[in-house]
């Protein structure tokens, strides 16, 4: 493991503790429960190639704070870019001017009682331990950002030159997604942190096109956006030279590829395809806000409400479930969250039955469990804190078979592999997914590449049809650069772990002939 970084010291130059103090000061003299303050500095660039030639670039930063309070039972938030004392004990008499607005609208709308804690609408927070002058620097050897913008673009041009080459590939795209995230973070109660993580997602697609008959398709690279610097793209963490020269060969087997014969097939999943499942059914079900009608936004509502935990059968007895916001290189890995709690791993769903929730500091205290797991997160300055989600992932078994084992149990079946489009509905219980490649399954061995194929289920009908769950040697840790929820809406990095896994009996549809074309 290389040594930890040290936070950039530019971002230390800023009157960091200063501004907090400001702030905090005027907040706590104005009346506030709580105060915490938030300066931020998140520097995104990305690199797109076409064809091998630079088709658009960018590089932005984003720099400002923001004070949240709680006062007289309700939230007041307010934000500024401007980085002097007198500016952010004005940010932060706005937020307590927030504060009190609020509180009269809730008044006067009569908040309902009944509510979950039986609180009328007043918001509490959890405790949590205080957490003074802490630092944490995610795990990466090289900041992309200490790399020549030159070197980048090379290696993209490089790489989208090898696949043009190859025979088949009528196009290739790249692109190359880098974010260096500095967050300081300071509350009433005595916490204070700095924090900084580098996350970067590399991508090529090649595209085939028949001249004759107008068919085209395209195969993408299945490694997954990570939690690292740029040795990801030029060390040993994976294997782009093998997955290169792999893709030609994929993608001419699939433009010759029969349409899929919809029906009932045993399917193995690879950890490319299962991570999306993952997210869409398990992690968007357990935010507990979902679950609890708070937040219906972009993903909507959950059937996993709270009244059935610890008692929902969400799965098979081999499904375990964990959320974390401590995995190494995980995209939603942290030292501590927006709200200043501390980083942990807990159980969503153990030996296939829901045992526990995504939360932030309300949910918690709002529910009664007695401290939050560190789910507040805000994607900017400008952006209020908002419950989002862990590191969810499925656990392989530590004896489990490799995927090889799984495909030799299967007589008639699909084998999956990478992600491509979804559908789940706004309970997170109905879904579909297609893939980058399904191979049919005869008596144990893979019999060449199908198009057209989606695979559907309900979710817990889904889960419980998993016999089988791959060992250590077929985990990996997948995930996406854009998990939207809230309004206005906020975008967040999140991964999803998952060895390969086996689901029996599950319903296959031709997505050529769903769409009318045969």
């Amino acid at each position: 493991m290389p040594a930890p970084h040290a936070v950039d010291e530019a971002f230390l130059a800023l009157p960091l503790h200063a501004l907090a103090d400001a702030a905090l000061a005027r907040a706590r003299a104005l009346g506030a429960d709580h105060a915490d303050f938030r300066l931020e500095r998140i520097r995104s660039a990305s690199w797109r190639l076409r064809d091998a030639r630079t088709s658009g670039t960018s590089d932005t930063t984003d720099l400002g704070y923001a004070v949240r309070v709680v006062h007289g039972g309700a939230w007041g938030f307010a934000s500024g870019v401007d980085l002097t004392m007198d500016a952010a004990a004005r940010v932060a008499s706005q937020a307590v001017a927030m504060a009190k607005l609020s509180a009269k609208v809730i008044a006067a709308a009569g908040a309902a009682e009944g509510t979950p804690g039986g609180n009328g609408g007043r918001v509490e927070l959890a405790a949590e331990p205080a957490h003074p002058d802490r630092t944490w620097v995610s795990s990466y050897e090289i900041n992309p950002f200490d790399v020549a913008d030159a070197d980048k673009s090379g290696l993209l041009a490089q790489w989208s030159a090898r696949l043009l080459a190859a025979k088949g590939v009528t196009h290739a795209d790249a692109s190359l997604l880098t974010v260096q995230e500095n967050k300081f973070y300071a509350d009433s109660a005595g916490t204070s942190t700095t924090q900084q993580r580098v996350r970067l997602h590399p991508q090529l697609t090649a595209v085939a096109v028949d001249p004759a008959s107008g068919d085209f398709d395209s195969m993408r690279t299945l490694a997954p956006p990570a939690g690292r610097g740029w040795e990801y793209l030029t060390g040993d963490h994976w294997d782009w030279d093998g997955e290169l020269a792999r893709i030609p060969e994929h993608l001419a087997e699939k433009m010759r590829a029969p349409s899929v014969e919809p029906g009932a097939y045993d399917v193995v999943v690879d950890p490319s395809n299962l991570w999306l499942t993952i997210h869409e059914s398990i992690g968007h079900a357990t935010e507990l806000d979902r679950a609890l009608g708070y937040e219906a936004a972009y993903a909507g509502t959950s059937f996993a409400t709270f009244d059935q935990l610890g008692k929902l059968a969400y799965g098979s007895a081999l499904m375990n479930v964990t959320g974390d916001r401590t995995a190494e290189h995980g995209l939603a890995t942290i030292g501590y969250d927006d709200e200043g709690v501390a980083a942990q791993s807990w159980d969503l769903i153990k030996d296939g039955t829901l045992v526990g929730y995504q939360l932030d500091r309300r949910m918690a205290k709002l529910t009664g469990f007695p401290r939050s797991n560190g789910c507040a997160y805000a994607d900017s300055p400008g952006h209020v804190p908002v419950q989002r989600m862990a590191n969810v992932s499925l656990q392989p078994a530590a004896d489990g078979p490799s995927t090889e084992e799984l495909i030799s149990g299967v007589e008639r079946g699909i084998y999956v592999v990478g992600d491509r489009s979804w559908s789940i509905d706004m309970q997170r219980y109905n879904f579909q997914f297609t893939q980058q490649r399904a191979y049919t399954i005869r008596n144990g061995r893979l019999c060449g590449q199908v198009r057209d194929v989606a695979y559907q289920g309900i979710t817990p009908e889904f889960w419980g049809s998993m016999e089988a769950v791959g060992g250590p040697g077929t985990y990996v840790l997948g995930g996406a650069f854009n998990c939207g929820k809230a309004q206005p809406g906020q975008v967040a990095a999140v991964s999803h772990g998952c060895p390969s896994a086996l689901f029996r009996n599950v319903n296959i549809l031709n997505t050529a002939e769903e769409s009318g074309r045969s």
